[in-house]
């Protein structure tokens, strides 16, 4: 109109014109000095992070500080000058801003009790480890809640090989975090995207998810899915029967997570589908290893030459079925795979009764067929 000034509409909102970058953290501690920790840390590191990396072993960290390498875990492997490794507890979780717990889930809850003096308030802590608690049911999340309480807690997982991270492969992983109404409101402070964002690298892709419970029930499953394949793999069959085990371990994977208040979405991405492939293709994996090592007949204690390795799907099974039981979750695979382990069930066997059990609808709403030997009497 004539004579009168036209008012500029005022400015959207902040969150209406677009996302916002997050702020990377800058300086992380990585507790664990394996082989997964330490390339996690050195790809923290080559992020431009000012990282730490501990472990119990003051003669591995003192040998790392000097070689620029795990000559234990990652042998010939150049680690980044940037990179700190320490046994002093104190020391390591001084001034950080965030924490990755690396340690062997059954050992989780004593690690995190011994950081309780040394961690600065509300530090999030994000778990690298996978499993479930034998004896509790609990998530590992849960876990540290108990031990830890007053930090955000959440995970970072995918189908992720240690050695392959550490010399700079081209990998993908997820970082999630339940996101609170505050980081619904500015994303961009939330711990999984500024967790994501301090991780990235030309070669380290993460992705963000708030759905931590079906992020951990993916990477607790798998390990047990994994030693299936493994099994199955040692007997001599091939790519049918292990395709078959993937897929219908995925199954079992989507009613846990749904039965914890998870996602089943959540279970065909990266920390589901992606890490049960990976595992279930390679003995790199330890679970496949193990799996295709007793296939062949060996007797556990024979399995990697003799050797006490840690395999995190052997513990898991008991307490990913023990889990299951509880809730009343059907989980036939895992429940192989117990069996075999832990109660003396003959590989063979077990499986084919695997095979020969009553005809099921994909999905379970049509279970609706009687198998043609369920019922008779004759």
């Amino acid at each position: 109109m004539d004579g009168q000034r036209i008012q500029t509409p005022p400015a959207p909102p902040r969150s209406l014109t677009g996302p916002r970058r997050a702020t990377p953290y800058s300086r992380l501690t990585v507790i664990g000095m394996g082989s997964w920790g330490t390339a996690l840390a050195a790809t923290a590191a080559r992020a431009g992070c000012e990282t730490r990396l501990w472990g119990r072993r003051e003669d591995l960290a003192r040998r790392m500080a000097e070689t620029g390498e795990n000559p234990d875990h990652l042998p010939g492997i150049a680690l980044p000058a940037t990179l700190r490794p320490t046994s002093d507890l104190r020391s390591a979780l001084d001034g950080t801003e965030a924490v990755l717990l690396v340690t062997p889930s059954h050992t989780l809850r004593e690690i995190a009790r011994s950081m309780r003096e040394h961690l600065p308030p509300g530090i999030p802590l994000a778990l690298c480890c996978k499993g479930i608690e034998r004896g509790t049911g609990y998530l590992l999340s849960h876990v540290v809640e108990e031990e830890l309480p007053g930090h955000p807690v959440g995970a970072l997982s995918g189908p992720t090989f240690a050695t392959e991270t550490a010399l700079g492969h081209p990998t993908a992983a997820t970082v999630a975090f339940t996101f609170s109404h505050n980081d619904r409101i500015e994303p961009e402070k939330a711990p999984a995207a500024r967790l994501a964002l301090t991780m990235q690298t030309d070669a380290f892709r993460p992705y963000v998810s708030d759905d931590l419970v079906g992020v951990e029930v993916g990477g607790a499953v798998k390990n047990v899915i994994a030693i299936a394949c493994g099994m199955m793999t040692g007997a001599g069959f091939a790519e049918n029967t292990r395709a078959a085990l993937i897929t219908r371990g995925m199954d079992e994977m989507k009613f846990l997570a749904e039965a914890l208040g998870g996602r089943r979405e959540t279970v065909t991405g990266l920390a589901g589908a992606g890490d049960l492939t990976l595992t279930c293709s390679s003995t790199t994996s330890r679970n496949m290893a193990l799996g295709t090592q007793l296939g062949r007949g060996m007797a556990r204690a024979e399995c990697f030459d003799g050797r006490p390795v840690v395999v995190e799907g052997e513990v898991n099974a008991v307490s990913v079925v023990d889990l299951a039981r509880r809730l009343g979750v059907r989980m036939p695979i895992c429940e192989a795979v117990h069996a075999i382990l832990h109660e003396g069930a003959p590989l063979t066997a077990t499986f084919q009764q695997l095979w020969a059990a009553p005809i099921e609808g994909e999905p379970r709403a049509l279970d609706l067929f009687l198998h043609p030997h369920e019922g008779d009497t004759a």
